[in-house]
């Protein structure tokens, strides 16, 4: 059964923000009690924490979906939809986020580093915070925006300050478990390690971690055998060991060549150059290990290494090594920059940034820029004040007054947004701006169409009104006229 896991593809889902609310006040006596639809709540995000107790990325392999909750709609008398909670998910210090071409979206190093993988939508406004001193009734309100959707790859590489790599069965676990309090297994077969292990040393005043990384073997940067799983492991690490087999069996195999091989698939992996490296002889204590290390220090130390005669079971020259690979990793400690604590770097828009871009293509117009992307989505098409005010927002945003700028003409197709989730219109110049011209709540004159048996019932409804005006003023006539008789009959 797999227990260790150091990479993931994760889809990642926010939570979509809640509908505003289109609703006007009712109560006994009050027949004009104004709007007061709420607004909607917060979709809630995934954000990726390091936690210092989480060391395998296991969990996500066997449920790689996860998803925000979404926010609640608004509803009348000002009440506010709650808000979507945020998904937070425990990932092991170290952990490299990536999209799926592999850019790097976050490097998550330290306990208590978080990163938001998804981010919430947000909630639609209610026709109360529409309300101004033109609409004061809108019979809309705006849709809570859907959250992010994407998905993610997580690559864990272990924080280590020291890295053991050499061939398999050269003993790295079992120098690992006395240099440290680490429990690694230990056979006397290759491949025994499959997952890399962590031990923390102290040499001194300086505590310093070391990492026993998975055997790596001829064409390991390539995917054979473990190496490239694991060689992600050893990039953070200040300083490299090659332990070295001094009693092995294997024929063509001794401890300088051993050494050419590794650096070989260290040089194929790259981004290691500038390690520091020490050579470990180990298994000195077996017969004839002794010998071999003997023969083959000379020849590492001419190459410029640091060469160490040690034996994990007799623990001969543990000690010198263990205070050498404190000094180096001081040292690198000493020589990194001071970390600044992070500060808020505010990038306002510019003045004269119209927060959008429009561009001809294949004969039509698209519109790209945040507000009116973010607007489209926020509108509800199948209310026509709505759109209307889609309109408003538009025109005020200056994006008609560029299309005539750019030669566009009536008829022609605009479309906003990508071409995933785009709105596709004809662009109609003459439709004015401006909410004084609203009708009734949900209802935009400047969108209807026509209605026959409307304008029928209106038509007769205004003869019938220019009739009974017309009889009226008839009747008052006859009346002045009848009074005028009467008076001058009194007269005479």
């Amino acid at each position: 059964m797999t227990t260790f896991v150091d990479r993931v593809e994760l889809h990642v889902a926010a939570g979509s923000g809640g509908h505003g609310c289109a609703s006007v006040h009712r109560e006994k006596f009050k027949p004009l009690g104004g709007p007061d639809g709420g607004n909607g709540g917060e979709g809630g995000s995934v954000v990726l924490v390091v936690d210092a107790q989480v060391t395998t990325l296991l969990e996500y392999h066997h449920s790689p979906k996860r998803k925000a909750t979404n926010g609640k709609p608004g509803a009348g008398g000002h009440r506010t939809g709650a808000d979507g909670q945020d998904l937070v998910l425990a990932v092991p210090d170290g952990t490299v986020v990536l999209d799926k071409t592999g850019n790097v979206l976050a490097d998550l190093v330290g306990h208590g580093t978080s990163f938001v993988a998804a981010q919430g939508g947000r909630g639609g406004l209610g026709n109360a915070a529409l309300a101004s001193a033109r609409r004061k009734a809108p019979g809309f309100a705006l849709l809570g925006e859907p959250g992010d959707a994407r998905d993610i790859v997580m690559e864990l590489k272990s924080v280590a300050d020291v890295a053991l790599v050499g061939y398999p069965s050269a003993g790295k676990s079992s120098l690992i478990s006395v240099l440290s309090a680490a429990k690694p297994k230990i056979a006397d077969y290759p491949f025994t390690t499959l997952i890399p292990n962590l031990g923390v040393v102290t040499a001194g005043d300086t505590v310093y971690t070391i990492a026993d990384v998975p055997g790596l073997i001829p064409g390991a940067s390539q995917g054979k055998g473990l190496g490239l799983e694991f060689l992600r492991h050893v990039e953070r690490c200040s300083v490299l060991v090659h332990v070295l087999d001094c009693a092995t069996l294997e024929p063509g195999r001794d401890p300088l060549s051993d050494l050419e091989t590794i650096e070989d698939e260290l040089a194929q992996y790259g981004g290691l150059d500038d390690r520091p490296r020490l050579v470990a002889l180990n298994k000195i204590d077996v017969p004839d290990g002794q010998d071999i290390a003997d023969l083959t220090r000379a020849s590492l130390e001419e190459r410029g290494y640091r060469v160490f005669e040690v034996s994990a079971a007799s623990r001969k020259g543990l000690r010198e090594l263990s205070f050498a690979l404190a000094q180096i990793v001081a040292e690198a400690r000493a020589a990194k920059p001071v970390e600044e604590s992070t500060r808020i770097v505010l990038r306002p828009t510019a003045v004269d940034d119209a927060g959008f871009t429009i561009t001809e293509e294949d004969g039509a117009y698209r519109i790209r820029g945040g507000k009116p992307e973010r607007w489209v989505r926020q509108t509800d098409f199948s209310n026509d004040e709505a759109v209307g005010y889609l309109a408003d927002r538009l025109a005020r945003l200056g994006v008609e007054q560029e299309l005539w700028k750019i030669g566009a003409q009536e008829g022609d197709t605009v479309i906003i947004g990508p071409d995933e989730n785009a709105v596709v219109f004809d662009w109609e110049p003459t439709l004015a701006a401006g909410a004084e011209m609203l009708g009734r709540r949900g209802e935009d004159h400047r969108l209807e169409s026509p209605r026959p048996a409307v304008d029928r019932r209106r038509e007769k409804q205004k003869g019938r009104d220019a009739a009974e005006a017309e009889y009226l003023a008839f009747e008052a006539l006859s009346s002045g006229r009848q009074a005028a008789i009467e008076g001058d009959d009194e007269d005479h």
